[in-house]
């Protein structure tokens, strides 16, 4: 029998990081791509000031422990993401600067949307090249 000390769960020094794990491309695989803008304008609406129409920091610092379930966020923690989408530096994220931001989080899909403009830029070349 187990003595209550040694518990077969590992102690927090010794669990190994969490993989992230990317849902994003099965989301948008599942959804389709107007889906996928449908439900990230769903997730905005859900971290949104309601007054302001945009994700401030208190409305991401309320809304991350609530809805998101990340309790444990600092202030700083809070800032950086609203700094990491904050393209008009304006202090918060709009729609756009927010949908964006998931697609450039997702490292799959923003392998996949490379290889989507590359092709288009490719058959662009391509067509200036035979008009000549």
């Amino acid at each position: 029998m187990a003595s209550p000390k040694s518990s077969t769960r590992p102690s927090q020094q010794d669990q190994e990081p969490t993989k992230f794990q990317d849902f994003f491309p099965t989301m948008a695989g599942k959804l389709g791509g107007d889906g996928l803008i449908e439900e990230l304008c769903k997730g905005f609406e859900l971290l949104m000031d309601k007054d302001k129409g945009v994700i401030t920091f208190d409305s991401l610092r309320s809304n991350a422990s609530t809805v998101l379930g990340l309790g444990d966020l600092t202030d700083e923690d809070v800032r950086c993401m609203i700094n990491e989408g904050d393209f008009d530096r304006d202090g918060a994220l709009n729609q756009m600067e927010f949908c964006v931001l998931m697609f450039r989080l997702s490292p799959e899909l923003m392998e996949a949307s490379r290889c989507v403009v590359t092709e288009v830029i490719e058959e662009e070349f391509s067509d200036c090249s035979h008009r000549q």
